[in-house]
């Protein structure tokens, strides 16, 4: 096990992996931004060092004063967290040129997962189901019109690259197509500086689904179950749950088996997520893989009883993945809430500004992971999740209960946050009997 790593994040993952290091006796060195300067989760660290000012860009996204930062701490890795640089296979490259473990999975395997064009063509090749679509990247009108009328609309316009929603375009006819295809490229190009995309079927009212995977150095891969992610909005996830409410075992099993087979073949290690669409008649579809750990890893943790940030560690580390897959267990149901300072009838508009209100819930199968505190200041630079609610009971109706129950004892304010959003959505009878697909929330709350 490593002696000492640096954490490149900040806010509730810098915390929850700080933690983590704590209990394994490793030591963590923080970084932060002018902006994070009296973030109280910094006291945890054994050092802190700064890098730079409020934006990311010159701070948190900064290669060379991370990797500054790393060698005058004398740390052996570094954990990326989620976000930032996470997936950034330049980073990852100069880590290890540096001899610094990159806490996730080796270069290749991100560069040949991070691509959602190449991940599909492996998909293929491991027999996972795929949405019928390009076999390729689409350049010009004329093309992507005749993958569209083969496949027929409504479709999909993806970037190769990213993720987020970025560089998505849903189209239902040729007209639509076209100018959909130029905006989606132009997309692309300004977030991922690739503006290559391709197209496939969109399926109307889906569910999304992904499977949690762990791989170690020598080959071996398991999974930890699927998560239902569904309730999103602009193609971001708010609330998650596993284990999936309508699947039966005999689909959970190939489901998690598509996912291995994936990982498997990409020679991944460490952690991952396989994400995929669910239909209407509950057939799932590959979708991408996140080479990181993901904002919604406490609902896998909850019911399988397994640290995945530790994991992550050990595996980096060097060590066996100890855990076989006839061990693995899924327990109970857990959901998760984000907690955002956001606006929901107004757009989801972030609301920066001051907790003087700060309360959490606690109590019997609660659990609650957050950097902030009363009286804690909210800038406008980073991303406005501000921490997650977890709840994990024997069955989903009780975890709904719980869940409902801890919304009401939350205090944050008076800046505007998700959390009446929420507690509307848990007492909504089509979320309570699992009616809901991705587009869901959109059209059934005001949404600005």
């Amino acid at each position: 096990m490593f002696s000492r790593i640096l954490v490149a994040n900040r806010g509730e993952i810098a915390l929850r992996i700080i933690r983590t290091c704590r209990e394994l006796g490793v030591e963590s060195v923080a970084v932060y931004s002018e902006a994070d300067r009296d973030a109280a989760y910094l006291q945890l660290a054994d050092e802190a060092i700064c890098i730079g000012p409020a934006p990311a860009g010159e701070s948190y996204l900064n290669i060379p004063r991370i990797i500054s930062a790393a060698e005058v701490a004398d740390v052996q890795a570094i954990h990326p967290g989620y976000g930032f640089l996470a997936e950034n296979t330049h980073f990852a490259e100069i880590c290890r040129s540096c001899k610094i473990e990159f806490i996730g999975p080796s270069v290749e395997s991100m560069k040949m997962l991070g691509s959602k064009l190449a991940s599909r063509n492996l998909a293929r090749q491991c027999q996972v189901p795929l949405t019928p679509g390009s076999d390729g990247p689409v350049k010009s009108e004329k093309e992507a019109v005749e993958v569209a009328r083969k496949i027929g609309y409504p479709v999909i316009i993806k970037a190769s690259g990213g993720g987020g929603g970025r560089g998505m375009r849903v189209a239902h006819n040729d007209i639509s197509l076209k100018g959909s295809l130029k905006a989606a490229q132009a997309e692309a190009e300004a977030a991922f500086k690739d503006s290559t995309v391709f197209i496939e079927k969109y399926h109307e009212e889906p569910r999304h689904v992904e499977v949690q995977i762990l791989g170690d150095k020598y080959g071996k891969v398991i999974h930890l179950f699927e998560r239902d992610c569904t309730i999103q909005r602009r193609h971001q996830k708010l609330i998650e749950e596993s284990p999936c409410p309508v699947i039966d075992d005999e689909t959970r099993r190939e489901l998690c088996a598509s996912a291995v087979r994936l990982a498997n073949a990409a020679g991944y290690y460490s952690a991952a997520t396989v994400e995929f669409i669910m239909d209407k008649q509950k057939k799932f579809y590959f979708l991408e893989v996140n080479t990181r750990i993901q904002v919604e890893h406490p609902v896998t943790e909850e019911v399988t009883g397994q640290d995945i940030i530790q994991w992550q560690l050990r595996i980096a580390s060097g060590e066996k993945l100890d855990l076989d897959q006839q061990d693995a267990r899924c327990n109970g149901a857990a959901i998760e809430c984000r907690i955002n300072v956001e606006d929901p009838e107004r757009g989801f508009v972030p609301c920066p500004g001051v907790l003087e209100e700060f309360a959490v819930p606690g109590g019997p199968g609660v659990r609650v992971d957050t950097h902030a505190h009363q009286n804690y200041r909210i800038g406008p630079n980073y991303d406005s999740m501000i921490g997650k609610l977890i709840v994990h009971r024997p069955t989903r109706e009780q975890a709904i209960a719980t869940m409902r129950r801890a919304l009401e004892e939350f205090r944050a304010g008076p800046v505007k946050t998700t959390i009446p959003l929420h507690r509307q959505i848990m007492s909504d009878q089509d979320f309570q009997q699992a009616r809901v697909d991705t587009g869901w929330l959109e059209r059934t709350r005001k949404m600005g």
